[in-house]
């Protein structure tokens, strides 16, 4: 059976909604900076990841809500900073024009920060009414081991000191195992927490997160060589053209499908033990993987 997608992320659109202040609260500027990139049409993977997860364990999709909207506001600070001159200097992100190009650059910056803090906000205070203190602790040690220096912070200052040069196989991993991948793999670690998974089936998922979040990053990388701008919402060829480190360019444009490939079959491996409870996440990789945007 299909899941309802759509279902699921109306109910983390209206959860966001929840969360965050109203357009105009005060101060009016920074909310509808937040607001902006908040609701520009993400496909909600991350949160998408962590409600399915959940759900292998009968989390109902309620209790899953403030840790699926924590991450998916991380994510969305990331791609706000991202997108900034000191960083890829973009100008469109999902076919609209990027926040600094709206709102300026320090409120482009302001805005990240409030949704990082917002991040905490929201599993401090919303996640507690359904988890006892140490599944609360547990998701909060999860998304800031993830979100920070071990892991996508980590990965994007290697990126940044890695344009322009020649790079070794292994750092390429490192960098997208951490920058894309660490936040992959914490969601479906996550859902795992909250539905109080023993340590062999945590260790299943966070196998299946590491390669499925590896995959994601290596078929983004081809996407960026002979994806369509339109369907992307943003330009491509703009990491050759900045020099990144991307698997095409280490590894060339087919190995790095054998390997986005081979990945993905690898990771449907990982969720063998969980049979029909893990029909929806293994539906979800295959959205992840054979993706065209």
């Amino acid at each position: 059976m299909t899941t309802n997608w759509q279902e699921i992320i109306a109910a983390v659109d209206q959860a966001l909604d929840g969360y965050l202040p109203p357009a105009d609260s005060f101060p009016p500027d920074i909310c509808r900076a937040v607001r902006y990139s908040v609701f520009a049409g993400g496909k909600r993977l991350r949160p998408l990841l962590v409600i399915t997860t959940a759900d292998i364990f009968g989390v109902p999709l309620q209790h899953a809500l403030p840790a699926a909207c924590a991450i998916e506001m991380i994510h969305t600070y990331s791609l706000i900073h991202d997108d900034l001159p000191a960083l890829d200097n973009d100008d469109f992100r999902r076919g609209l024009a990027s926040n600094h190009k709206v709102f300026g650059e320090a409120m482009a910056i302001l805005a990240g920060d409030a949704l990082l803090t917002a991040a905490f906000e929201t599993l401090s205070i919303a996640a507690p009414v359904y988890f006892p203190p140490h599944i609360v602790v547990a998701l909060i040690q999860e998304v800031s081991r993830a979100a920070g220096m071990t892991g996508m912070i980590g990965g994007q200052v290697a990126d940044i000191l890695s344009e322009g040069r020649p790079v070794h196989p292994d750092v390429l991993e490192y960098i997208h195992r951490h920058k894309t991948g660490a936040l992959i793999t914490c969601c479906v670690r996550c859902g795992a927490r909250m539905g109080q998974a023993a340590p062999k089936q945590l260790q299943s998922l966070t196998a299946f997160g590491e390669k499925a979040g590896l995959a994601f990053q290596i078929v983004d990388d081809i996407l960026d060589v002979v994806g369509d701008e339109a369907a992307l919402g943003k330009k491509t060829g703009a990491d050759a053209g900045k020099q990144k480190a991307t698997y095409p360019a280490v590894h060339g444009l087919e190995k790095a499908r054998a390997e986005a490939d081979s990945l993905y079959k690898s990771a449907l491996a990982d969720l063998a033990p969980f049979g029909a409870a893990a029909a929806g996440l293994t539906e979800l990789a295959g959205m992840l993987i054979n993706r065209t945007k």
